[in-house]
């Protein structure tokens, strides 16, 4: 555990810009520090407003999330949004949710889909709004956001009946550094 933290933090400081005078965090509600010292804030995952379903547990979650479940109970088809690799927010989920990094979860997906295992793969959108308006209009989407990024054109669903703001919600994505006051 203290070698993965350590490991975490080494990570961490290498990979981010220096901080200077033009750069500060954003302010964002919910935002939090880890055991690390960074900041974060919790990674929301959003559906269709017409989705009846309002709480997954956290391995429904990764099933959905590894296409391995593919239909909603009530029969629609499930269809994944993710961001494009590299993206914070799609990092956090690899790691938090499926428990792969990129290069095995690609396999996973195409080894799935050779199989028929998997009937689809990922529908891969390079901004929060592009996923918004995807699942705006999709019924059947599924996808993440930050907190910030959350409009009521989505439905945040409870993860193991817990919702960003609560004690003990799993799923947070460093806070991004932005050019300004």
């Amino acid at each position: 555990m203290q070698r993965s933290t350590i490991f975490v933090i080494t990570a961490l400081l290498l990979t981010r810009p220096p901080l200077d005078a033009t750069h500060a965090f954003v302010h964002v509600p919910y935002s939090t520090l880890t055991e690390a010292g960074v900041a974060s804030e919790p990674l929301v995952i959003v559906v269709n407003r017409s989705n009846p379903v309002d709480d997954v547990s956290f391995s429904e979650l990764r099933k959905i999330f590894l296409g391995t479940r593919s239909h909603w109970a009530n029969g629609r088809r499930i269809t994944l949004v993710m961001r494009e690799p590299g993206e914070p927010e799609r990092t956090a989920i690899l790691r938090d949710v499926c428990g792969l990094n990129e290069d095995q979860l690609k396999n996973h997906f195409l080894h799935g889909l050779f199989t028929g295992e998997i009937l689809v793969s990922p529908k891969i959108l390079s901004s929060p709004t592009g996923v918004r308006k995807f699942i705006f209009n999709v019924p059947g989407a599924i996808g993440y956001l930050r907190i910030g990024d959350v409009d009521p054109s989505v439905k945040v669903l409870r993860i193991d009946e817990l919702l960003p703001e609560d004690k003990g919600y799993r799923l947070h994505v460093q806070a991004e550094l932005v050019n300004g006051n």
